[in-house]
């Protein structure tokens, strides 16, 4: 009977199932190192061109606040002259205002009206005078509230009858008011829906 003895080649089998495993082991262990490495780049370079993105859009807005700064400067400046400008218009309009108020004057006072005296406060005048009837009063406030292209919001302050000598022998009933407008510049709007001229009460 021949015996043959298995174990020197059980022992090689598994010393070979060893060997290949941990080869195995080894070669997953470096697949996974270098999946990690080329994962690793890749972030890298992700992170890079972000990076590049980044200081891109940050040197693009700083150009961009460099010009708005310019546009607002530029804008400080067209507003800083048009101010001029307008203080220029209304230095002009100011210093031929009394012309155009005794122009106005003259052309809206009705006939049996007689102004007698006159005063400007800023933009309100203050005028007194005398009239033939209540009714020529009436017409000078109308004439400067709708009429005028120079005087508006007129205001009656007083108005009271009275008689005066207007000869040695005949004496006259009259009336004297006094009433207050305000000036302004031909193309100011007008309200909407402008009231009637404000009055105070009639004294007799």
């Amino acid at each position: 009977m021949i015996l043959i003895n298995l174990l020197p080649h059980r022992a090689e089998k598994r010393r070979r199932r060893k060997q290949a495993f941990f080869t195995l082991l080894g070669l997953s262990a470096l697949g996974g190192l270098l999946v990690s490495a080329l994962w690793y780049v890749y972030l890298q370079q992700m992170i890079s061109a972000q990076q590049e993105r980044n200081q891109f859009m940050e040197a693009e807005i700083a150009k961009l606040d460099t010009e708005i700064k310019d546009i607002a400067t530029l804008r400080a400046e067209i507003e800083a002259l048009k101010a001029r400008q307008k203080a220029v218009e209304d230095l002009q309009t100011d210093r031929n205002m009394p012309v155009h108020l005794l122009n106005e004057l003259v052309r809206q006072t009705p006939e049996g009206v007689y102004l007698t005296s006159l005063r400007q406060e800023g933009q309100v005048v203050t005028l007194a005078g005398v009239a033939h009837s209540n009714e020529r009063v009436s017409e000078l406030l109308r004439n400067t509230g709708y009429h005028s292209e120079w005087l508006e919001k007129p205001e009656l302050v007083e108005v009271k009858a009275t008689n005066m000598q207007v000869s040695q022998r005949e004496q006259k009933r009259l009336f004297e008011f006094s009433m207050r407008v305000s000036l302004k510049k031909p193309g100011t709007p007008e309200p909407a829906n402008p009231g009637a001229p404000a009055t105070v009460a009639q004294k007799s």
